[in-house]
């Protein structure tokens, strides 16, 4: 007799439960999404340029009380007039200001933001010797920190280099730095404040250097 075919056995259907392996990598993609958005969502809302509203007569000042109190430290007791006399060489106490930047995306686009500026001021001294620049960089530096802020710059420069000095708060929205040539005994020293929206310019440029307040005479506090 002949023999019988072996019994067929139907192929089970493929089942629709996803595996661990699966859900695992789904789960993951999700962390890593939420992760992603955790970063980008506060980064864009920092970049919309959310200033204060402030006149520039007020950050004149803030950024002007700044500069004072160092030249104050620095043991500088000369009152210097508003004005320059003869940029790298004389005397100088001025306010400036430019223009604001939203930073785009992730930092990857920069815009000038509309009817926002930032004010600094500026200030320099002639005639300035080691006997007073050392020392009083060094006692700045150590006044700086102990006020909270970051020293992101300090070279002693020795008798042929310039000495360097510089500070940041406010990651880095307000920032001071000094530099002290050994050669030309020539000190110099400037304050930025953040930036802020100028109440009397709805839009349009930051102003121009005609708009800049003049500072009082410098004196140490």
């Amino acid at each position: 007799m002949p023999e019988e075919p072996a019994p067929m056995h139907a192929t089970p259907a493929p089942s629709r439960t996803p595996s661990l392996a699966g859900a695992l990598g789904c789960g993951c993609v999700a962390l890593v999404a939420a992760a992603v958005l955790a970063v980008v969502v506060p980064l864009m809302w920092q970049n919309r340029g959310d200033f204060p509203r402030v006149g520039r007569e007020d950050m004149a000042s803030r950024a002007f009380q700044n500069s004072r109190q160092a030249y104050g430290i620095l043991g500088f007791e000369r009152a210097v007039e508003p004005g320059v006399e003869d940029r790298g060489v004389g005397t100088e106490n001025t306010f400036g200001s430019g223009a604001c930047y939203d930073g785009g995306l992730l930092g990857m686009q920069d815009e000038v933001v509309d009817g926002a500026y930032r004010m600094h001021h500026r200030w320099a001294v002639d005639h300035v010797p080691s006997s007073q620049a050392v020392p009083g960089l060094r006692r700045l530096r150590q006044h700086l920190e102990d006020e909270g802020w970051k020293i992101s710059t300090y070279r002693e420069g020795g008798k042929a280099e310039e000495w360097r000095l510089s500070a940041e708060r406010d990651d880095g929205d307000e920032r001071m730095s000094f530099t002290w040539d050994p050669d030309s005994e020539y000190f110099t020293g400037g304050s930025g404040v953040p930036c802020a929206y100028d109440p009397d310019r709805d839009g349009g440029s930051a102003g121009t250097a005609a708009d800049d307040p003049v500072p009082p005479v410098l004196r140490p506090v």
